[in-house]
């Protein structure tokens, strides 16, 4: 990895790791802080995913989308519900399973799922309607990515 490549971290929570309790739907069930190194000079927003990468119906299956971040060297956890986030610069959450807000890992008792973390950092604002899901940011923010990074760990 080089000195200039985009990284983030999240306290308490390492790749292939098992999501903190807090940080879950059988926890707190709070997003988590996003420690952000190497952002691009020109990034103009910040926009963050997390995905059931193992959902066994569909593919992928989206629990929060939030983008229009400020673009900071960290981002807050325990970022509250809502469709338009004035404490956060008028970032915006989208529709996914938590709608307007960050829902943790919670797949059924007994069963093991992967959930991803995604960053991206954008040369731009997006103009999207909180009613936006995934498939519209991808569409939207697709030619506007500058860099972006994962995290997955793991929750039962």
């Amino acid at each position: 990895m080089s000195n200039n490549e985009f990284t983030f971290e999240c306290p308490d929570l390492t790749e292939g790791a098992t999501f903190p309790l807090r940080y879950t739907g059988r926890g707190d069930n709070i997003s988590p802080e996003f420690i952000l190194h190497n952002v691009a000079v020109n990034a103009q927003t910040i926009a963050i995913t997390l995905d059931d990468i193992k959902h066994p119906i569909f593919k992928t299956f989206n629990h929060w989308l939030i983008w229009n971040l400020l673009v900071k060297d960290r981002i807050p956890g325990h970022i509250p519900a809502g469709k338009i986030l004035p404490e956060l610069g008028n970032a915006k959450q989208g529709v996914a399973y938590g709608r307007h807000h960050y829902a943790g890992p919670k797949p059924p008792r007994g069963k093991q799922h992967a959930y991803r973390f995604t960053v991206y950092v954008l040369d731009s604002e997006l103009e999207l309607k909180p009613s936006a899901r995934k498939k519209d940011f991808l569409k939207a923010s697709d030619p506007h990515i500058l860099q972006q990074a994962e995290l997955t760990g793991l929750f039962e």
